[in-house]
């Protein structure tokens, strides 16, 4: 596994929720994060249909536009009453005219688990592909999950996406109820980034 000496990385992503994320998990370890709106950078098309697919597209972009060092996520919720739908199309889900909305995203799904009348307990998965990138295209992936299932109605203002609708195991808050420090102990993210650790010499 290749260590990155850096202190800063760019976060190849113009999600605030996320970058926030990234900075609280990567803060303890003398990372500063950057992302693609400091450096202008568009938001590139994801044209896979797989979340590492998806998470090359976005830092091979970053790093050729900055020829920097980028670290990239795709992630999203698979719910098997979806037969795992959203997954890599869960921001899509939230796309409307007026930009991204993730009330929408969590009427859809929960709309259409009743309209399968999928059986309780609606069972689902947070997924997160973490992909680090160096200018000479050399690249590390980490992957992390966190399991629960789907609740409604939505409970809770914290946290972004679907988190409002996301209870995981062994709690009786979803991450919407959550504080960003108890989240980022448990999230699928913070899974990933445990397994990076190792890239910034740290375990």
């Amino acid at each position: 596994m290749r260590r990155f000496e850096g202190s800063e990385l760019l976060i190849a992503t113009h999600n605030r929720g996320k970058l926030d994320e990234f900075q609280a998990l990567l803060g303890p370890l003398g990372i500063t994060c950057r992302s693609n709106e400091d450096f202008g950078l568009p938001e590139p098309e994801e044209t896979e249909e797989s979340f590492v697919g998806n998470a090359r597209i976005k830092a091979r972009a970053a790093v050729g536009a900055t020829g920097l060092p980028a670290l990239a996520d795709d992630s999203g919720i698979e719910i098997d009453g979806l037969d795992g739908a959203p997954g890599v199309h869960t921001a899509d889900w939230a796309e409307t005219p007026q930009g991204r909305d993730f009330t929408v995203a969590m009427t859809r799904a929960w709309s259409e688990l009743e309209a399968r009348d999928a059986p309780e307990p609606r069972t689902a998965r947070f997924r997160a592909t973490l992909l680090l990138m160096w200018p000479d295209g050399h690249e590390e992936v980490f992957e992390g999950a966190v399991a629960g299932r789907v609740v409604w109605p939505m409970r809770g203002t914290l946290g972004h996406g679907y988190d409002p609708i996301f209870l995981p195991d062994g709690h009786d808050r979803t991450f919407g109820e959550m504080s960003a420090e108890e989240k980022n102990r448990l999230s699928h993210r913070a899974v990933a980034l445990r397994k990076m650790a190792a890239c910034f010499g740290r375990p």
